[in-house]
């Protein structure tokens, strides 16, 4: 299997197509492959503007299985935006042969409100589009619930923004899900965080065992009954 991710910093923080690739290894059995055009703060109508002839490129001719495709979250961007450049990029999916999937994310820390309207938007599109929708964002919200009164179990990075290594383990999850129908098994708690602590993303970790870490079992069964 061969996945192409399509986003930005929600996409490739903590080498996230890395922890799915790996997920979905080890749910299937099978080999996978993961690819990535991911920037910082773009959106896909940048995507398909500036980076156009890459995103053409990768997609007709990379023989991908999947394509995952996240759009700007924090802000949304205008959704008509969404609707036009999403369809572009699907549409060269569906000459590929290449499954595309539409990433929900999620809201920002301080406003939980605008979850309601990320949900909408990324479920008409994936309803009208006909095309696989991971719901990330809506497992996001029960499970910050879940994980409420818990100590040391925030989704989020320290920015309120993007996604701490428990966050990206369940965006994994999720992805995983609804590209294979299943879920790794209880005892994949792997995830990456590529981050220094009391640092911002500059200078990252680059050697890949040191930004290992294991998830709490408790945390990581309430994202797995989240998502089933």
């Amino acid at each position: 299997m061969k996945i192409l991710f399509i986003g930005n910093s929600h996409t490739y923080m903590n080498d996230m197509p890395e922890i799915t690739r790996q997920m979905i290894e080890d749910a299937t059995g099978k080999s996978c492959e993961v690819f990535m055009l991911a920037y910082s703060g773009r959106s896909l109508k940048w995507h398909m503007g500036e980076e156009y002839f890459s995103e053409r490129f990768n997609i007709l001719h990379g023989g991908y299985d999947y394509c995952v495709i996240q759009e700007q979250a924090h802000p949304m961007t205008d959704e008509a935006d969404t609707i036009t450049y999403a369809s572009r990029i699907i549409e060269l999916c569906h000459e590929a042969g290449t499954v595309p999937v539409i990433f929900e994310t999620w809201a920002e820390k301080v406003k939980p409100e605008n979850q309601t309207e990320m949900n909408r938007r990324y479920q008409e599109l994936s309803k009208n589009q006909n095309v696989l929708l991971a719901p990330v964002g809506e497992v996001w919200s029960r499970v910050l619930g879940e994980l409420a009164d818990k100590k040391d179990a925030d989704l989020y990075y320290k920015d309120g923004e993007h996604a701490s290594a428990l966050g990206d383990y369940l965006v994994a999850m999720v992805i995983t899900k609804t590209i294979t129908g299943e879920l790794p098994s209880e005892t994949f708690l792997k995830s990456f965080d590529f981050t220094f602590p009391d640092t911002k993303w500059f200078p990252v970790k680059e050697k890949v065992e040191d930004e290992v870490v294991t998830i709490d079992p408790e945390f990581a069964d309430i994202i797995r009954k989240s998502i089933n």
